[in-house]
């Protein structure tokens, strides 16, 4: 019987995991997706949608699909998730590991200010109105009706549901890889002020940061929630080699 693997994906990462996982002889993974994007991109491996029911429906999961190992691979702002996970695994007696892309660190010429949270920094955008480019995902728009003053500009993969203090804002449905042209010419036509952005890291939509600081825009940067206590690392390669230690493909014919 193979090795059975459960990933809790849901980024571009868990994806190519996903990819790696199929394609080696001796693992049967499942990909767990939150469901909250309508139109996920194909995946590799089957695909299980929706929530466990918190750590313990998740640790009752991992005990009857005889699950022998988890990998974290979501948003590195999935905080709860990723700590649910740690305790099921811990209930359910299995390694699990984090694959967590790094942060992306501040440059020579950038002009970032950092905020605890998401809450702090709408706190923080009391004062005269700006033209503002939010690309925070579209779960947390509606936090910015709490400073309605400002000119938005919200991206997301998909649809905005915006309340109507915002209703003067303009959204915009794009999903990336975004290239530093596109970016820039992006900021130029709205005439964004400054870049409103989590600390997600990862290639992906690393372009609007260096268009930011092209242009000497300012970026208000929401700073990651604390880990959980699990073993973490940053690259594809670095979790087939935990797996490999911890919960190694069964080897047929043996």
């Amino acid at each position: 019987m193979a090795t059975r693997l459960l990933i809790l994906g849901g980024t571009t990462e868990a994806r190519a995991l996903a990819g790696r996982i199929a394609a080696i002889a001796g693992y049967d993974g499942v990909l767990s997706l939150a469901g909250r994007t309508e139109r996920p991109l194909p995946q590799h491996l089957p695909v299980r949608t929706g929530g466990f029911g918190g750590a313990a429906g998740l640790a009752s999961y991992l005990k009857s699909e005889s699950i022998a190992a988890l990998v974290v691979a979501t948003h590195p702002f999935a905080a709860r998730i990723a700590a649910n996970a740690a305790e099921a695994a811990r209930v359910a007696g299995i390694p699990v590991v984090r694959l967590s892309r790094p942060p992306w660190r501040a440059a020579k010429g950038d002009n970032w200010r950092s905020h605890p949270s998401l809450e702090a920094l709408v706190q923080g955008l009391a004062g005269p109105p700006r033209r503002l480019l939010v690309t925070i995902g579209r779960q947390d728009a509606a936090r910015f009706a709490g400073a309605p003053q400002h000119a938005y500009v919200f991206r997301s993969i998909e649809p905005i549901d915006l309340p109507p203090q915002l209703g003067h804002a303009l959204t915009i449905e794009e999903r990336g890889p975004f290239s530093l042209a596109s970016e820039t010419e992006l900021m130029r036509r709205h005439a964004i002020e400054a870049l409103v952005t989590k600390n997600s890291g990862g290639d992906a939509t690393r372009a609007k940061l260096d268009a930011a600081r092209g242009l000497g825009l300012e970026v208000l940067m929401v700073e990651r929630p604390p880990a959980p206590d699990i073993p973490e690392v940053a690259s594809i390669a670095d979790v087939i080699d935990f797996l490999a230690h911890h919960a190694p493909p069964e080897k047929r014919g043996v």
